[in-house]
């Protein structure tokens, strides 16, 4: 059995990213869920919490680990000697630019393959800037994140205000 990537922003941290990620561990020997710095989408949640998260929230799996990259997935995977990429799909329109980034990083590294998972029906909805919208305008996000993560956005709303 192989390792595999499991990486995104995670900001924050839902129950679908969980999901799938416990479903990856199912298949792996170990699982990276690797977090992106990603300063393009203005992130809520800095790096360090985003892991801090993620770790909380992925405790209970043995062989899992968390670790985080600034710039190319490939270049990551490439310093972890990981070969396999796996991403969550909820709908059409996230297969179409995971499919372009699948593209690109079989062309940037032909030895790094791509498997999508679809998300389990529960979670389809469910993204993280759903989450942080409903957050912000003060609705209930309980358990749709972890609870780790449902205390940290209501303290970082409550500091905002």
């Amino acid at each position: 059995m192989a390792r595999a990537l499991c990486p995104g922003s995670f900001d924050p941290v839902t129950n679908g990213h969980v999901d799938v990620i416990e479903r990856a561990a199912r298949y792996f020997e170990g699982v990276v869920v690797a977090v992106i710095r990603n300063p393009s989408k203005n992130p809520m949640f800095t790096l360090e919490e985003r892991t801090a998260m993620l770790s909380e929230a992925l405790s209970g799996l043995e062989n899992v680990e968390i670790s985080s990259f600034d710039g190319l997935l490939v270049d990551h995977a490439r310093q972890l000697g990981i070969s396999l990429v796996v991403k969550g799909l909820r709908a059409v329109s996230d297969f179409e630019y995971e499919l372009q980034m699948a593209q690109m990083n079989a062309r940037l590294a032909p030895e790094l393959d791509t498997m999508f998972v679809t998300a389990t029906p529960e979670w389809a909805f469910l993204s993280s800037s759903l989450v942080k919208e409903v957050a912000r305008y003060g609705g209930r996000v309980e358990g749709l994140v972890p609870k780790g993560v449902e205390s940290a956005l209501g303290q970082i709303l409550v500091n905002r205000r």
